[in-house]
């Protein structure tokens, strides 16, 4: 029975890898080694193995730097085949930029290829407290593609809101500038290339989700910080490589109507469903993918959180 799993369980790994290549997540090389791979900008879904998120592959002399894991250990090992096809080596440190599931349920597949996982502890500390609950609403969807995936953040994290690293003769730095979409997500920030993975931080493409964990108003500061850096190229947490411009238009103006919008009627106690009523026609941003099943959502839960600060 054991060697029966073992064959299911290889047999779904190489299935998957075949699906990636062809339809799961694409590439752009962005030079110097640096690689960006875009996920659709659908839901977690079976068929993408809970990859609708952007992830990055830098290559050192010494190995493959990836950023963010993956939603499983299935995923994981999906992004370890596209890293070693970019870079010709093995995965030799995992830097994770966030705590939604998909940035590092695979944290567990790498470290035991002997990988080092890298994270902030303010990033660890809501992972330990979410993965798990992670694991299990995602299985509703991914089915046994969860088989065997175990919360893993990482064994060493690093203290304080900066840490620049050397891996493999490559600079880094990875950079928390505020609670955005979970309260632990940091950026990493390539300083010679100007190339900014900004995790959960920016979205283009489609909406970005304000959720029970996320505070509109500080991740409204923590992007102005971000795109202080003047970044070249972003490569946002969902969506298309893209510059500040795009990012300003998608993420930042989008923010500041939610915050501005929802700050005066929390402020007068207007009631959330007034806020909602008042905000509801967001026409510069209804081109956006899932406008029209996250924006009210948003609103709702932003009001909600500065109704509780006031």
């Amino acid at each position: 029975m054991k060697k029966i799993l073992l064959a299911l369980t290889g047999a779904m790994m190489l299935f998957a890898q075949s699906v990636r290549a062809e339809a799961v997540l694409t590439v752009d090389q962005l030079g110097n080694g640096v690689f960006a791979l875009i996920g659709q900008t659908a839901g977690r879904l079976y068929g993408n193995f809970g990859l609708n998120a952007n992830y990055g592959v830098i290559d050192t002399p010494e190995g493959a730097i990836l950023i963010d894991s993956g939603a499983s250990s299935v995923a994981a090992r999906l992004l370890d085949g596209e890293a070693r096809r970019l870079t010709g080596k093995p995965v030799k440190w995992v830097i994770n930029t966030g705590v939604q599931d998909h940035r590092w349920l695979g944290n567990a597949y790498f470290a035991a290829q002997g990988a080092q996982i890298i994270a902030l502890q303010r990033t660890v500390t809501d992972q330990a407290r979410l993965g798990q609950g992670q694991i299990e609403s995602l299985a509703r969807e991914l089915k046994e593609q969860m088989d065997g995936t175990l919360p893993a953040p990482a064994v060493q994290p690093l203290t304080g809101d900066m840490q620049t690293l050397t891996l493999g003769g490559r600079t880094l730095v990875l950079r928390y500038f505020g609670h955005a979409h979970f309260a632990g997500d940091a950026v990493v920030w390539l300083p010679q290339e100007k190339i900014l993975f900004s995790g959960d931080l920016i979205y283009v493409d489609r909406l970005l989700g304000i959720l029970p964990e996320s505070n509109a108003e500080t991740w409204l500061a923590a992007y102005r910080q971000a795109v202080a850096l003047q970044p070249a190229r972003i490569v946002p947490g969902h969506g298309r490589v893209c510059d500040v411009t795009q990012a300003q238009r998608e993420t930042g103006d989008y923010l500041a109507f939610v915050v501005g919008g929802v700050k005066k009627f929390a402020e007068d106690m207007a009631g959330v469903d007034a806020a909602v009523a008042a905000l509801n026609d967001a026409p510069a941003f209804r081109h956006l993918r899932n406008f029209d099943d996250l924006h009210r959502g948003n609103v709702n839960r932003a009001y909600l959180r500065f109704e509780s600060a006031q």
